[in-house]
């Protein structure tokens, strides 16, 4: 598919326009030898409170939050970074945790001089910020945890597997192919969802899931 053909490519840019507008700008950083953070954040100089936007599996955080960052720009700096393996962020390192994520925002803070924030994880995000106020109690100020089971125990997954019908927890979070989409959208939402023909979901999963 062209790209000016891409419904997903046309709602990215608008998203991008909506947080240029909010004043916030895309940006890289490096917080270590192996590790690099692509994140959202600021323009200007920083004069209003620290807010912490992390984002779950699926879609970049931008995406996630977009609504969020027109509601709280007034009154917060923002900040939305891409965890590691998702958007722009990537890292050299062998690990792979939600522990390991939340040591990588926490160099960012440290990069950005950022002193005190508040977070607000969602999904996997809500371990990330659970793990990150773990690690800076005196510098994290406040904590949203939104849809995320921080006390999940195998026999969770297990049963979200059985009711997916699917035999591994990567293809239902991680899907690759339309029929694998489909299931996750299934299993995340608690009414009936509308169909999306195949060539929508194949440009989803080529725009968003595999960058």
């Amino acid at each position: 598919m062209f790209s000016w053909l891409s419904p997903i490519g046309l709602y990215g840019g608008f998203v991008r326009r909506s947080l240029t507008g909010a004043g916030l700008a895309c940006k890289t950083i490096e917080i270590d030898d192996e590790t690099t953070i692509h994140f959202w954040g600021p323009k200007s100089s920083k004069t209003k409170p620290s807010l912490i936007l992390i984002h779950g599996f699926g879609p970049h955080g931008v995406w996630q939050w977009r609504q969020q960052i027109s509601f709280f720009s007034n009154d917060y700096d923002l900040y939305i970074p891409s965890l590691v393996f998702f958007g722009r962020s990537t890292t050299k390192s062998p690990h792979r945790s939600e522990v390991f994520q939340a040591n990588c925002m926490v160099k960012l803070l440290e990069k950005l001089g950022i002193e005190k924030c508040s977070i607000i994880g969602t999904s996997y995000g809500g371990f990330v910020a659970y793990h990150m106020a773990k690690m800076l109690p005196e510098r994290v100020e406040k904590v949203i945890i939104a849809s995320s089971a921080v006390n999940i125990k195998k026999i969770d997954n297990d049963g979200l597997l059985k009711r997916a019908k699917v035999e591994k927890i990567e293809d239902l979070m991680l899907p690759a192919t339309v029929t694998q989409l489909r299931v996750s959208i299934t299993a995340s939402t608690n009414r009936s969802v509308p169909y999306l023909p195949d060539f929508f979901l194949n440009d989803f999963i080529k725009c968003v899931l595999e960058k």
